[in-house]
């Protein structure tokens, strides 16, 4: 396993064992399941560890209290911005905001480095080998705020990117995206 893989083992560890889920119960269960995936080591942090594995994603946020949600292309629902962790990705934390910058296409995001919330749900997972199975993503969650001005830009992973506020969200909605943004308003 290399080195990069390692560390952002090591990182989601100490993240993990040193946050508590402020608004949610369910995501405090899920903080816990994701440390006891954790225990299988540095392999819990790549597609090919088919009990499961660590992503990271981003709610991101602009000055006027709107949230910015991707209709996943393939899911078809509406969700925060994220994926999978990189063997380059130092920390879950640059991760989630790899992943928002580039789903995204915004410049400039403001990284909150504490999560906001966990969540563990079972998705259909191309491993390493290019082989689609059963899994789960353990998806660490984090709040980033918008630089004012910027326009966002869809990318492939993506049908639509769209701005909403907490009482006009979007249908269908992903599961647990409810949970993050009353995470998020209680961190504003």
């Amino acid at each position: 396993m290399n080195s990069g893989i390692s560390d952002l083992h090591a990182d989601a560890v100490r993240v993990l064992s040193d946050w508590s889920a402020a608004v949610s119960e369910e995501a405090d269960l899920a903080r816990k399941r994701t440390l006891e995936l954790l225990t299988a080591g540095p392999v819990a942090m790549t597609r090919s560890h088919r009990p499961g594995h660590i992503t990271a994603s981003a709610l991101v946020v602009d000055e006027d209290g709107r949230f910015l949600l991707c209709l996943h292309g393939r899911l078809n629902m509406w969700m925060q911005l994220g994926g999978h962790c990189e063997p380059a990705d130092e920390t879950l934390a640059a991760a989630a905001l790899r992943e928002a910058t580039e789903e995204s296409g915004i410049s400039g995001l403001i990284l909150d480095p504490t999560p906001i919330d966990v969540d563990v749900h079972p998705v259909r997972c191309t491993d390493d080998s290019g082989v689609v199975g059963p899994s789960a993503h353990y998806d660490v969650r984090y709040l980033m705020r918008c630089p004012a001005g910027t326009v966002e830009q869809l990318s492939e992973e993506s049908t639509a990117l769209a701005w909403f506020t907490p009482p006009d969200l979007p249908s269908p909605l992903a599961p647990s995206v409810d949970r993050q943004i009353a995470a998020a308003l209680a961190r504003l």
